[in-house]
């Protein structure tokens, strides 16, 4: 039976290293993308113009400026605050052509605004394939949950294709343990690392050992990839079969295809009130501090947070309210720490898998987790080309020994 699972692992892992490899690096890179985003491409996160606070145009009404200069975009998100010396960072994305419903063509869909001018002082496409300066942070970020492979068939196909590697990863971890513990009475050889005797041996030990130590870690991190990459498809099937679980209004309509967008005949300046009202029945008290607009789906969301607090650090995230973009219905919330035992696993996935569940340690954790799966795809690579060699070697040997024999 052994012999069976160390095959499924052998097999289970050349089949994903290479993936979580990549995965593992950029994972590494993207715990500190804002921060390292924000040094690497300072005309998009720093005003150019230095003015006082009293001198700076609104957020919204920043907002509305540029959509009535570009007709064809929509803001789909944007924080509706500042941060001294900073842009209005926003994300757009295109409106339907009125003749034929589909999306106008665009060439960027992140755009810098100066707020103490009012002018664009900034654009880029995020996530294009490029390794410039301007996208190298986006690129690494879509190419860790995606590979880059394109949209085909009304699909996701990059998103797809990685939450399937997060479910055999899943599947190999517990396998990897099974093989890791052969023997009872030497358990404590699958903790040990024999550093002074270095080259294969430390290999091994780098493979088998390391993963046995940071077990827990990366299991996490497998299960929560797949909640990141399939979670209507694959995660919350499989919870509401322990629990029941809200659903959302993503889960509750049918979004219009990737290339037809909608309008929402709601403005952001309708929703922000509805969401003030409905925050204060709730017992939210934080402000506003971003809304977004699912065009597909019809829906505006409003987050609220402190404006120190923007990402959701030491927690399970912040709190959003969802609203029907025509008539400002609400349709229900998302609540850190609110709902059943089924919605709190699930709001608990991205902080896990960011790490920002516990601040800051989290996310040096994470970095340290990217790299240490890039090293048990590199060393586990190194183990089956050296049995390989082996195998080759001995059905070599037996074939000349043969071979010998009948003569």
């Amino acid at each position: 039976m052994r012999s069976i699972w160390v095959v499924a692992h052998r097999w289970f892992g050349l089949a994903t290293a290479v993936f979580l490899f990549i995965a593992g690096l950029t994972g590494a890179i993207i715990s500190w993308d804002h921060e390292v985003d924000e040094w690497l491409n300072p005309q998009l996160y720093k005003a150019k113009t230095q003015s006082l606070d009293n001198d700076l145009v609104s957020p919204l009404a920043l907002a509305n400026k540029f959509e009535a200069e570009n007709p064809q975009l929509m803001v789909s998100f944007m924080p509706l605050n500042i941060e001294a010396d900073h842009s209005l960072l926003m994300t757009v994305m295109p409106r339907p052509l009125p003749e034929t419903g589909k999306a106008a063509p665009v060439d960027f869909n992140q755009v810098a605004i100066d707020p103490a001018t009012s002018e664009v002082q900034a654009t880029r496409m995020w996530g294009q394939i490029s390794l410039s300066r301007e996208n190298i942070l986006p690129f690494l970020y879509k190419l860790h949950y995606s590979m880059h492979i394109p949209d085909g068939f009304g699909i996701e196909l990059g998103i797809l294709f990685m939450g399937i590697i997060a479910i055999v990863w899943t599947i190999d971890s517990f396998i990897a343990l099974w093989i890791s513990f052969p023997k009872a009475k030497s358990w404590k050889k699958s903790f040990r690392f024999r550093w002074k005797k270095g080259g294969y041996k430390l290999n091994f030990d780098l493979h088998r050992s390391g993963g046995v130590w940071l077990w827990g870690f990366v299991l996490i991190l497998a299960v929560t990839s797949i909640s990141m990459n399939l979670n209507n498809e694959v995660m919350r099937p499989v919870i509401s079969v322990f629990s029941e679980l809200t659903p959302t209004p993503f889960d509750q309509r049918t979004p219009t295809a990737l290339d037809e967008p909608v309008n929402a005949e709601l403005t952001r300046e309708q929703i922000l009130p509805l969401a003030r009202e409905q925050a204060d029945k709730m017992g939210i008290t934080d402000p506003a501090g971003d809304i977004f607009y699912a065009s597909h789906y019809d829906v505006y969301g409003v987050g609220f947070y402190r404006p120190e607090n923007d990402h959701g650090d030491g927690g399970l995230g912040n709190p959003w309210l969802y609203f029907d973009g025509k008539s400002g219905e609400y349709l229900g919330g998302k609540l850190p720490g609110q709902g059943t035992a089924g919605d709190i696993f699930i709001q608990a996935q991205f902080p896990l898998h960011s790490g920002r569940i516990i601040g800051l340690p989290g996310r040096v954790m994470v970095s340290i987790m990217g790299l240490m799966i890039a090293i048990f795809s590199v060393t586990g690579i190194i183990i089956w080309a050296k049995k390989r060699r082996a195998r080759v070697s001995t059905r070599i040997n037996q074939a000349l020994s043969m071979s010998s024999s009948l003569h």
